[in-house]
């Protein structure tokens, strides 16, 4: 006789992607092995557990735009760390450079290549 299969609700299942809990975390939440969950994902949604998920956690990732929206009116701080840590967001910072040293560097490196094409013709 085979065992019955787990309990998994797909409404909670659904919530647990969209706060972007990892595969593991939620198969724990129900107490199965990874392997039931995803086995699961494609019996229920006909794809497996990543394509499930990442469709999933797409509200997860708009709530917590909104969310850092909301935030940032107080702590700018914090918006900046969900926004990189979940949304991709990264820092360009400026260079600056107080010495003339890279200038010079350059502008040899274009007098080189200049001197060169002439050579050449």
């Amino acid at each position: 006789m085979a065992r019955p299969r787990a309990e998994i609700d797909k409404n909670q299942f659904e919530k647990l992607c969209a706060m972007m809990c990892t595969e593991e975390e939620i198969a724990g939440f129900f107490g199965v092995s990874v392997d039931t969950l995803q086995r699961w994902c494609k019996r229920t949604y006909g794809e497996g557990f990543g394509e499930t998920y990442s469709a999933k956690k797409a509200r997860g990732k708009i709530a917590l735009r909104r969310y850092q929206m909301q935030l940032a009116e107080k702590y700018p701080a914090m918006a900046i760390f969900l926004g990189k840590q979940y949304l991709g967001q990264v820092e360009h910072p400026e260079t600056a450079i107080d010495d003339g040293s890279v200038k010079v560097v350059i502008e040899r490196k274009v007098q080189d290549l200049t001197d060169e094409g002439e050579d050449n013709e």
